[in-house]
C-alpha cells in the first residue's frame, strides 16, 4: 500500500490541439500550482504534445527522447521543484510511438515507456506498439507506467505488481462514452493488484472526439481518494 506521504497532481487539460507552444505554458502553470500545493508528481494526459486526436502531425512533429520537447519538460520540472508525467509523440528512426515519461523534480528523466495497447484506427495507423514496461523509484515508491487502453489489461497491471509496483501513473485520453474505465476498470485493477493508480485524461472537445474527464487517483482498496469531474 502506497504511504500518505507522496502527494500527486492530476492535470485534466483542455486538447491540445496541435498548438504545442501554448500546451507547454499550460503545463507550466499546472506545475507552478501542484507544487504550491505540495505535490511531488503531476500526471497529465496521454499525446498532451502534440495533441491526442491530431494523426496529421504525429508524424510530422514527434520527437526523439532526450529532444527539445524533453529538454523543455525537465526545464519546467526543475524550475517548479514539481516533477512532470505526460504523453507525447517520440520518434525512434523511422517509428513514432505513443509514449510516456515521467520527469523528477529535479529534472532528471526518472522512467519512459511505449504504449503497447493501441487504441482504435487511428493509433494504429500513428503508432508503432511498445514491448517493455517502465519501473523507477519516485521518492522511495516503486512506480510504473502505462497509457490509458493499457490498464484495462489485467495483465498488464498484474505484470507491473509482480515487479514490485506500489504506484501506476497513466496518461490517458479517454472518451465519452467511456466512463466505465474510471468508473470501474481503474479502481478494481487497483484493488485486484494491491497498488494505487494515478489517471490523467482531458477534457473538453478535440474534431471528433469529446474527452470524458473523470481523471482520478484509486487506492489499493479500491476507493477513489481524488477525482475530477
Amino acid at each position: 500500500m502506497l504511504p500518505a506521504t507522496l502527494r500527486l497532481a492530476l492535470y485534466q487539460a483542455p486538447p491540445t490541439l496541435g498548438d504545442v507552444e501554448a500546451a507547454l505554458d499550460r503545463l507550466a502553470d499546472m506545475l507552478a500550482a501542484a507544487a504550491a500545493a505540495g505535490a511531488r508528481m503531476l500526471v497529465a494526459p496521454e499525446l498532451l504534445l502534440p495533441g491526442y486526436n491530431r494523426p496529421d502531425l504525429h508524424g510530422d512533429l514527434a520527437q526523439p527522447k532526450d529532444g527539445p520537447w524533453q529538454q523543455r519538460l525537465s526545464a519546467l520540472a526543475r524550475a517548479a521543484g514539481c516533477g512532470v508525467t505526460l504523453g507525447w509523440a517520440e520518434r525512434d528512426g523511422d517509428r513514432v510511438y505513443n509514449a510516456a515519461t515521467a520527469i523528477g523534480a529535479d529534472g532528471e528523466v526518472l522512467g519512459h515507456y511505449r504504449k503497447i495497447q493501441l487504441f482504435g484506427p487511428m493509433e494504429h495507423a500513428s503508432f508503432a506498439s511498445g514491448d517493455t514496461y517502465a519501473l523507477f523509484d519516485l521518492e522511495g515508491h516503486r512506480t510504473a507506467l502505462l497509457v490509458c487502453y493499457d490498464v484495462e489489461f489485467a495483465p498488464h497491471v498484474r505484470a507491473l505488481a509482480e515487479r514490485g509496483a506500489e504506484l501506476i501513473l497513466v496518461p490517458s485520453a479517454n472518451p465519452a462514452g467511456f466512463e466505465h474505465v474510471s468508473d470501474t476498470f481503474v479502481p478494481a485493477r487497483a484493488g485486484e493488484m494491491n497498488l494505487t493508480i494515478a489517471y490523467a485524461n482531458f477534457c473538453g472537445t478535440d474534431g471528433d472526439i469529446t474527452f470524458a474527464g473523470q481523471s482520478l487517483v484509486a487506492g489499493p482498496d479500491t476507493q477513489t481518494i481524488a477525482r475530477a469531474g
